[in-house]
């Protein structure tokens, strides 16, 4: 999946591209003025040169004695000019040309006033009815060359522009969005059984509205929550008193009664009872799994609290469950002592239960918070296994159980923030069940 693009980066991003793009526009439009005014120039000093050089011209030619010659004007300096010219008679004869001037560039009956061809520009004004003509040329590549320089001044700056105002705008837009930010990183911190109101103070308008509907959608989420939790609970616990009561009236009766089809009865009715007391038992643990109270003040060392569940479970299990602590000295997690022992005694339970009885129950705690629980016994079909941890889902439905083990565990483990993972065979095996549990490792407080 396609990892979206944050709103930071989107107006940094957007909003440098839009000033990049106008400022663009200013220069190409400050561009084209900016030519217009020196064609402007340029054509002015053509025409006023022409106007300086016409008089000089002809009073020059009106001197001369003799018939009427070209001739070239001396120059301090021989180097190319960038205006050149031809003055002629009426009848298209040059009488005095610049040192630099190429015949093929001016036309023999130029056109009074500006002309353009592909390279040149070109002027012609006259004297005395037309009897003298000057036609004066300059390069177009003059022109394109104050042109380009004029471009490239307006451009320059705008190689700096940008890094600098991409920088600024995303400082802009950060220091804008600190408050949406920190909104975002209450939501992250927020654990799977915290439903409290987030508090951000001075969100944008656009963004206030959001958060409250938030807030108010987790209230009506945390009561609704509530409610079911508190039905569960309370149904469990008002339910273990009259089941205690029925279990020994039925106890009683199966002694007093004569030996028959009332004792098979009896047994039965003993059976169901010992059944419904025990899933009452698990709702109640249900309910804590799911309610809040799993984390602790400060972490706990799992170390001993799980060598004291095992212990436990050994006495009444003909000691079928092998423990294996890890070489070092603390295993620290915050998990509330009471939940640790709820989940530790589901997987025991679970793998007891739905295990080979003839192999035992491996139980093993590595350093870095990781305890496995593994039975022997046939491998669980892969499309049971996703569903091992949905509530009143069984394996072996020849098993008798609630079907709520698992799912306890699985509340627990992502209350605390860690993570369950089931595997079917277990890891190194070719058969068996594995419940992996990773537990978020802290580091002790000191005393």
């Amino acid at each position: 999946m396609k990892r979206p693009i944050s709103l930071q980066k989107r107006l940094s991003l957007g909003l440098t591209l839009g000033m990049t793009l106008l400022w663009l526009g200013a220069t190409a439009g400050t561009w084209l003025v900016v030519q217009h005014e020196l064609d402007e120039t340029f054509d002015s000093a053509l025409e006023a040169t022409a106007q300086r050089i016409l008089p000089l011209a002809a009073l020059e030619i009106g001197n001369r004695r003799g018939p009427r010659r070209a001739r070239h004007v001396a120059t301090l300096k021989m180097d190319s000019e960038y205006l050149t010219y031809l003055v002629r008679d009426a009848d298209g004869r040059i009488l005095m040309r610049s040192h630099d001037a190429k015949l093929k560039i001016f036309s023999h009956r130029p056109t009074p006033g500006f002309t353009t061809t592909d390279k040149y520009r070109l002027y012609s004004a006259s004297i005395e009815n037309d009897s003298i003509v000057i036609e004066i040329a300059e390069p177009l590549a003059h022109r394109r060359e104050a042109s380009r320089e004029a471009l490239l001044a307006l451009l320059l700056p705008l190689l700096g522009l940008i890094p600098i105002s991409l920088l600024g705008t995303w400082l802009f837009v950060r220091l804008s969005l600190r408050s949406v930010l920190a909104y975002r990183r209450a939501v992250e911190a927020r654990g799977v059984g915290d439903l409290s109101p987030i508090q951000v103070a001075r969100l944008p308008a656009e963004i206030d509205p959001l958060a409250e509907a938030v807030n108010h959608l987790l209230e009506r989420l945390r009561k609704a929550l509530e409610a079911e939790r508190s039905f569960t609970a309370n149904s469990a616990h008002e339910l273990r008193t009259p089941l205690a009561a029925t279990l020994a009236q039925i106890q009683r009766l199966r002694q007093e009664a004569p030996e028959g089809p009332l004792q098979v009865r009896a047994a039965k009715i003993e059976n169901a009872l010992r059944e419904l007391a025990r899933l009452s038992e698990k709702l109640m643990q249900l309910a804590k799994a799911e309610g809040g109270g799993l984390l602790s003040q400060s972490p706990e060392d799992l170390i001993p609290l799980l060598a004291h569940g095992v212990e436990e479970w050994n006495r009444g299990a003909a000691a079928r469950i092998r423990l294996q602590l890890p070489e070092a000295t603390r295993v620290c997690t915050a998990i509330d002592p009471d939940a640790f022992g709820i989940l530790l005694r589901n997987l025991i339970e679970n793998a007891l239960k739905y295990g080979d009885p003839a192999q035992p129950v491996d139980v093993s705690l590595s350093t870095d918070g990781c305890l496995r629980v593994i039975n022997g016994g046939p491998a669980v079909p892969a499309d049971v296994l996703q569903r091992l941890t949905e509530r009143f889902v069984r394996g072996n439905s020849e098993t008798s159980g609630s079907g709520l083990g698992l799912a306890i565990a699985q509340s627990i483990v992502h209350g605390v923030g860690g993570q369950l993972h089931l595997a079917s065979p277990a890891s190194g095996r070719d058969d068996g069940f594995e419940v992996r549990v990773q537990f978020p490792q802290q580091t002790p407080t000191q005393p």
